[in-house]
């Protein structure tokens, strides 16, 4: 398989992508979000695998992130789309070596403006600015 040269942006869709189909594979997500890199139309770079592969790695400790700044709410409330868009951008944010949180929620509200419902977003970028803040991590001025 030769390499993709894809965007950020692209990678970050693209991982976002395979982790949302991998959550219609509860009993078996590995398979289904690692090895689809070979796919055409949403192939995974480098960068995407390592955002999956984190994701995968530390899942409790993002859920349990996500789970302590929703106010009133439960996991199992927070929609697919959001939940995975957040799971991402978490797993780039905390784990990532680029440490540009304020790209990582920025990108993370896009995909929530594409794939999910029309007010979703902004629940998102709140929940993700929140989690940058108390980690210590003010969302860069970049985005």
């Amino acid at each position: 398989m030769m390499e993709q040269n894809l965007t950020r942006r692209e990678a970050r869709e693209n991982a976002f992508l395979a982790a949302f189909s991998a959550t219609f594979h509860p009993d078996d997500p590995q398979p289904a979000m690692l090895n689809q890199p070979e796919s055409a139309e949403h192939p995974l770079d480098a960068f995407s695998m390592r955002i999956l592969r984190d994701m995968q790695a530390h899942g409790e400790e993002i859920d349990a992130l996500i789970s302590e700044n929703l106010k009133g709410w439960t996991l199992s409330r927070v929609p697919r789309v959001s939940l995975v868009a957040m799971r991402v951008a978490l797993a780039e944010m905390l784990y990532g070596e680029e440490k540009k949180p304020g790209v990582a929620i920025n990108e993370a509200v896009e995909l929530v403006k594409k794939y999910g419902d029309e007010k979703d977003y902004q629940f998102v970028n709140g929940l993700l600015g929140t989690v940058a803040r108390k980690q210590g991590s003010v969302p860069d001025e970049t985005c």
